[in-house]
């Protein structure tokens, strides 16, 4: 049978890249070639987010998009396909709906969409009650050594650079893949997948199941890859970084781990993202503010400052306490980056709660801030809270958080003037690369360009410079002379 050719489209988070990266790598495995335009294609496989309301808008014009006129067949996968399952598909009759459960043997689905056999839409489940959804099958090859060269020659692997752990005939499992999308310097790696935590607006641990670590082994054979794919950042991703290693028997894993990454040959700087600030244990600080290697970022979720609030959202600690939490990590990495989201209107939300938001947000110096307003979620606890604010409040008090927030990141960006950064090159233009300094993460926070005067970069070259100038979270900074 000839090859049959399908568009994939990625909506959502970093996770969902890597979602896309290793549904890619069992496509080619079962005969699908991938191709970049929709029309060219037999299917258009869509990777939705189901994470907010925008997002869900999104992932839904996205799907009507591919769908609109006799084009190819378009198939929905990701979060809202896996929350919404047969009523997405009854809502959405263009599309062909599949859930988590569907990703093994992707390949086999689609023909089966193709040829007219459109498998049945799922009903949604809680997956706290089912097997979570891993980020691959448990049959690891084994570990790279510390140092060792991640060549491409090194794996089993199949053509365009796929990753495959557990080969049949090797260790007799399924395959576990991942094809590089994207040729940047830059990638994530997932190192676990769904959320134990039981925040009150959060529906997350209900359609991505518990949490469930990676083997370390598994996580370095993966960097390895990658190195040899020509990675020199690896930004770790899951629904909470910081529970890393507690179903494995160690809650203190992630330290150990990120030190071992950082010794992955190719492997230029490692980023943590998606930190819980009530799991920021002392080690953890100290091995992200010492190890080199390892990029003093702290992706930090406070989602609010005020402590009543936050234990209504089932959550922890305070602004007092969370700047604590910033003081110790700044003792031990004065320049070190500081992200955080978080969400304005929560019912029950007075206008002084608001005001200690405010008050924590001025005094915390953070380099970048994302500001949400709140909307019910089906089925999680927020959704029946009484004490609702109204959503034009809530409009107002985003409008007005926001504002604030414009001001103070560009307040911190004028701050490292005069700062000496680390930049990892993503591109060059004539006499200038742009990249991400150490406090900067890929594709949220900001971007760095740097003066060369002659000096010649190529992507993947690291830059020492100095800050010279700001504009909003971006920077300007001239190399330093040799």
């Amino acid at each position: 049978m000839p090859s049959r050719r399908v568009a994939l489209i990625t909506l959502g988070c970093a996770r969902n890249e890597v979602d896309s990266e290793e549904l890619a790598a069992r496509l080619e495995g079962g005969g699908w070639s991938l191709v970049d335009d929709a029309a060219e294609a037999d299917a258009v496989l869509v990777n939705t987010c189901g994470f907010v309301e925008a997002a869900k808008q999104e992932s839904v014009d996205t799907l009507l998009a591919a769908a609109d006129g006799d084009g190819p067949a378009v198939v929905a996968v990701g979060c809202l396909a896996e929350r919404y399952g047969r009523d997405l598909a009854t809502a959405m009759p263009e599309a062909t709906v599949l859930g988590f459960d569907h990703y093994p043997d992707i390949a086999a689905r689609l023909d089966d969409v193709v040829e007219g056999r459109p498998p049945e839409p799922h009903a949604p489940r809680d997956r706290r009650t089912l097997l979570p959804i891993t980020p691959v099958e448990r049959q690891g090859t084994g570990a790279v050594v510390p140092g060792h060269r991640g060549n491409a020659d090194d794996w089993d692997s199949g053509g365009g650079g796929v990753l495959s752990v557990g080969l049949p005939g090797r260790l007799g499992g399924p395959r576990a893949m991942r094809r590089r999308l994207e040729s940047g310097p830059v990638a994530p790696l997932k190192i676990a997948s769904g959320c134990d935590r039981r925040c009150a607006f959060c529906a997350i641990p209900r359609f991505r199941g518990a949490f469930v670590s990676r083997p370390p082994a598994e996580v370095l054979e993966e960097a390895g890859w990658l190195a040899g794919h020509g990675v020199r950042e690896l930004v770790l991703v899951s629904e909470n970084s910081t529970s890393y290693g507690k179903d494995l028997g160690d809650v203190r894993l992630l330290e150990g781990l990120l030190t071992d990454l950082t010794r992955v040959e190719g492997i230029l700087r490692v980023r943590v993202s998606y930190l819980q600030p009530a799991e920021m244990r002392p080690s953890l600080v100290d091995v992200m503010t010492s190890v080199d290697g390892l990029a003093p970022y702290f992706d930090l979720s406070f989602q609010h400052a005020s402590g009543p609030l936050l234990r209504r959202m089932r959550r922890f600690g305070d602004g007092e306490a969370f700047l604590g939490l910033l003081e110790r990590i700044r003792a031990g990495a004065p320049h070190a980056g500081a992200r955080t989201n978080v969400i304005v209107g929560f019912p029950g939300e007075t206008e002084r709660d608001l005001e200690l938001l405010e008050e924590f947000l001025t005094a915390a110096r953070l380099d970048a801030i994302g500001v949400f307003g709140y909307s019910d979620e089906d089925g999680t606890e927020a959704a029946d809270h009484d004490a609702k604010v109204p959503e034009e409040l809530v409009a107002e008090r985003v409008e007005r958080v926001a504002s604030l927030v414009e001001e103070l990141v560009a307040q911190r960006a004028e701050e490292r003037v005069g700062e000496g950064v680390e930049v990892l090159v993503e591109s060059v233009d004539e006499d200038e690369a742009e990249g991400c300094a150490v406090h900067q993460g890929p594709d949220v926070d900001g971007t760095t360009t740097v003066r060369l005067d002659g000096r010649p970069v190529a992507v993947g070259d690291v830059v020492s410079a100095r800050v010279v100038g700001s504009s909003g979270v971006d920077l300007v900074a001239d190399a330093e002379r040799r």
